[in-house]
């Protein structure tokens, strides 16, 4: 089973044969709601990170039990999409971006599976799946995408957005996108060796650039709504390749 967070869209009814809401019991708390069912014949389990009303903001998304419930159902790969701001000229709205490596500026999220007596030490050097962004970079090839890789994320905690100077600073230290969900979720992901990776879908450029509107949550959702149809034609197309692969 392939796990896809985010997707926002792809639970239509019309889209996802024989699906059913599924709830998982975990020792983690109440997970984001699940829909299960088959895209083209490939199983799949649908996470709506942020619920079905938006209720979870980025701090109180539950992202310990959304990865048990996952792991219990059987899911050996996740992909997961996020809006993002850019740092980069280069990197326009409307890009995707897949990268391979973050920096970790929350400060109020459980990052592990560790408790008292079985502490994780998981090594995080490679956080992202290569294999997994290897074939989704294909495919975005072969469809006509812009897009851009092996890129570096930093998440915020959020829900506010960055000062000038904070977006500068992030610019200094050569990052290349800015989002508010991916960690813990991919920490979480690695420790239970689910093959994770993130396309982030480019929705502004933070608020660094001159002459550039400063991100707002209205142009963030205005900039997703015009987007969204790529990113899942895109799941769409790689699910049956994914599916092959032996994670």
């Amino acid at each position: 089973m392939i796990g896809i967070i985010g997707g926002s869209g792809l639970e239509d009814p019309k889209l996802l044969a024989n699906a059913k809401e599924v709830t998982i019991k975990t020792p983690f708390g109440v997970h984001a709601p699940i829909k299960t069912g088959e895209i083209n014949g490939t199983r799949v389990a649908i996470l709506s990170r942020h619920g079905y009303d938006h209720e979870y903001m980025p701090s109180t998304i539950p992202y310990q039990a959304n990865i048990f419930a996952l792991t219990e159902l059987g899911v050996k790969a996740i992909i997961a999409t996020s809006a993002c701001g850019s740092l980069r000229e280069e990197i326009a709205p409307g890009t995707l971006s897949f990268p391979n490596q973050f920096i970790d500026r929350t400060t109020k999220r459980e990052q592990s599976f560790s408790s008292e007596g079985n502490v994780l030490h998981e090594s995080m050097a490679e956080p992202f799946s290569k294999e997994l962004r290897d074939i989704l970079v294909k495919k975005t090839e072969e469809l006509g995408f812009d897009f851009s890789a092996d890129t570096t994320l930093i998440t915020v905690e959020g829900p506010r957005f960055s000062t000038k100077a904070e977006s500068e600073l992030f610019r200094s230290w050569n990052c290349d996108l800015i989002n508010m969900t991916t960690v813990p979720e991919v920490c979480l992901a690695k420790e239970k060796k689910i093959a994770y990776q993130v396309v982030n879908l480019v929705t502004d450029y933070d608020c660094w650039r001159e002459g550039e509107t400063a991100v707002t949550f209205e142009l963030v959702l205005a900039r997703v709504k015009t987007n969204a149809e790529k990113v899942k034609k895109l799941i769409i197309e790689v699910l049956s390749e994914v599916e092959k692969k032996a994670f």
